[in-house]
């Protein structure tokens, strides 16, 4: 504990996701009372953690490749950290320090330990073995918690088929910064801006945006082969790629994959921190993964006013309501991709009412502050359950 305020430790792999994912909930968690540490491998959002008033403490061992040796390592680190640190609550974030930082809370005896679950990284259709051990590790990962918070419903049945007691269950869902993704803070000569950016000749050019990180596991190469496909046929198509490459993922995109993107004239823009001034520029917003949890990227393109053309996932199918808010197709399906921009790209007034229809959903559904108020409730409760009485309480 520091001072007089209880000490709330938020642990991810990286820094990006304390600062990207996070920011916004952790400074109003320090709102509400708390002072808040990051903990994560280090990188170069600590700056921007401490202009939010969190201060980040590293993980050397902490890494996002499959590294079994580091993650033993990692979770005697984290140990270390939080022997000397002594929080009051720790808040684990999966997948991997969902499993290790739920174990090393409960094995140094913090008094409140949540994990929030963003999308179990295992799905109905995989095969066995990885079912067996993903679904094994969360359950005794949830026994040394207090609380799990779950992004996705599909994830919460799941769960509770586990045998996850249902007194830790906590539907939270997902939710962005509405007032940041707001389509009418942009003027005529930005939207004119960013569309210039994302490759837009002329006005007649329709742009379909993706944002991800660039690995196998967005579906970028079903992408690349869709547009392709549509570059003769539906020359004004352009696609624009926003994200930045994931070396530590065994799946990241190869030379030769970027190389097939540039040749069917994909645009790819690399990691960027005014992703909501480029949605401002996109007719239609594209996602092809084949896993998601919750994920934001589709919300802040809902937020924006654009329709989307998504996979058929869990995740996605909380996003995006096919045929009202834009278009669900199969995943791993290049095909159905083609098929589905070719129908949206030739029906401009179909495109306008899902783009409306997406700005009603995420105001309705998708606001960060839902999820900021839910997750409060429960430290408030495990705090009057767990916690020293000796406590200030938390507004």
């Amino acid at each position: 504990m520091s001072g007089a305020r209880p000490l709330l430790a938020h642990v991810t792999t990286s820094d990006i996701s304390l600062e990207l994912l996070l920011g916004t909930q952790l400074e109003a968690f320090g709102r509400a009372g708390f002072d808040v540490v990051g903990i994560s491998a280090p990188g170069p959002y600590a700056s921007a953690l401490a202009q939010r008033g969190v201060r980040h403490v590293p993980l050397a061992q902490a890494t996002r490749s499959m590294a079994p040796t580091r993650d033993l390592a990692v979770l005697a680190e984290l140990a270390r950290v939080l022997r000397r640190l002594r929080p009051t609550i720790v808040h684990t974030h999966n997948p991997k320090p969902g499993i290790y930082g739920r174990i090393a809370a409960r094995a140094t005896r913090v008094p409140v330990v949540v994990n929030t679950v963003h999308g179990l990284y295992a799905q109905p259709e995989d095969r066995l073995r990885k079912r067996a051990l993903v679904y094994g590790a969360e359950r005794i990962a949830a026994a040394c918690s207090h609380a799990e918070l779950v992004q996705n419903p599909e994830d919460l049945e799941t769960l509770a088929r586990l045998r996850v007691p249902s007194a830790k269950l906590t539907l939270l869902g997902n939710g962005i910064d509405l007032t940041r993704f707001d389509p009418s803070t942009a003027s005529t000569a930005e939207v004119d801006a960013a569309r210039r950016e994302l490759g837009a000749t002329g006005p007649g050019d329709l742009v379909v945006g993706l944002v991800g990180r660039l690995v196998r596991e967005k579906g970028y190469p079903e992408v690349f082969e869709a547009a392709r496909r549509l570059r003769g046929r539906l020359p004004h198509v352009r696609f624009a790629v926003i994200g930045g490459s994931d070396d530590e993922k065994a799946d990241s995109l190869s030379a030769t994959d970027l190389a097939n993107a540039a040749a069917c004239g994909v645009r790819m823009m690399g990691s960027r921190s005014d992703v909501d001034v480029l949605y401002r520029g996109m007719d239609l917003f594209l996602l092809a993964s084949h896993r998601e949890g919750f994920p934001r990227a589709a919300m802040e393109a809902a937020a924006m006013g654009l329709p989307a053309i998504v996979t058929d996932i869990r995740g996605c199918r909380q996003v995006v309501d096919q045929n009202v808010t834009g278009l669900r197709v199969p995943a791993r399906d290049a095909g159905a991709l083609e098929a589905a921009v070719e129908e949206l790209a030739q029906d401009p007034d179909r495109r306008a009412a899902m783009g409306s229809a997406a700005r009603v959903k995420a105001r309705k559904e998708f606001d960060v502050r839902r999820c900021i108020d839910i997750t409060l409730d429960t430290y408030r409760r495990l705090l009057a359950r767990h916690a020293p009485a000796s406590l200030p309480a938390v507004s």
